[in-house]
């Protein structure tokens, strides 16, 4: 039995599809509502609240496998609830952060629990994604509405990575032999810009959308009331204020486990078009 978090979301989603399709075995998917969760056919989805671990133990019931999303909930808790329950292999989705932006302090904190898995006794199998092409959703309500996307750093390109490829990668790990006590840093093919991000989802519904670039002091007022001022910081950091090397680097993890190609943000635009229309 493999158990998905997430289920519902942007990895999960699409890990449980590639799963589901291989015929892997019994699959159940983690979410908060199981009645509103819309899951491939076969696959069990179960209710718990990762805020309260104990709440987790009939959905770890005969699982083997785990895919877990670093800090949801108290993660030594939910680990150690893993464990007790017979879990074996635990794929954790961490950042890429941890290595390339260490100093941040969510970075630390994902840090913290890639150790605590590791000191857990379970195998293990560590993801660290870049940016999310999903990420592009923040300009969804602007771009319906026909209004300018703002954005800083315009022309500052990432290896931005489709979700979807997060879970190819997991669906390996967790299916495939060869992957526990390894850490993987995954990239979308190649670097793109906010700039680029927009006219690729211009191209995908048929009609041009304004862009602006704004300062750096002006994403930061509208992001702080969101996240607060510390996280508003940190993401601008990544995403252009202080970027570096080893952040800007494309790596070929993805065809190197899933052997085909990492997909393109245009093909997620493509693929979500109707989020913008």
């Amino acid at each position: 039995m493999i158990l998905v978090t997430g289920a519902t979301g942007n990895i999960g989603s699409a890990l449980l599809r590639e799963l589901s399709a291989a015929d892997v075995g019994p699959l159940r998917g983690l979410t908060r509502d199981a009645s509103r969760a819309r899951l491939p056919g076969g696959v069990e989805a179960v209710e718990s609240d990762f805020a309260q671990p104990e709440t987790l133990k009939p959905a770890l019931h005969g699982v083997r496998s785990l895919l877990l999303v670093s800090r949801l909930g108290p993660d030594a808790e939910i680990i150690e609830t893993a464990r007790l329950a017979g879990v074996k292999h635990v794929v954790l989705v961490s950042s890429i952060t941890v290595q390339t932006h260490p100093h941040l302090g969510a970075a630390g904190e994902n840090l913290a629990v890639e150790l605590l898995l590791k000191d857990s006794g379970l195998a293990w199998t560590i993801l660290r994604p870049t940016q999310f092409a999903s990420n592009a959703l923040m300009w969804a309500a602007s771009i319906r509405d026909r209004e300018t996307v703002r954005a800083p750093y315009a022309d500052t390109g990432l290896p931005t990575i489709h979700p979807a490829d997060i879970g190819s990668v997991a669906r390996v790990a967790l299916t495939e032999p060869g992957h526990r006590g390894r850490t993987y840093a995954l990239t979308g093919p190649e670097p793109v810009t906010a700039r680029q991000q927009v006219e690729a989802i211009a191209a995908a519904i048929g009609r041009s959308i304004p862009f602006v670039e704004i300062s750096r002091q002006e994403a930061l007022a509208h992001m702080a009331a969101v996240f607060g001022d510390e996280a508003a910081d940190a993401v601008l950091d990544v995403t252009g204020g202080d970027v570096n090397d080893e952040l800007l680097t494309v790596r070929d993890t993805v065809s190197q486990v899933t052997g085909r190609p990492a997909r393109t943000f245009r093909q997620w635009a493509a693929e979500n078009a109707g989020l913008f229309r």
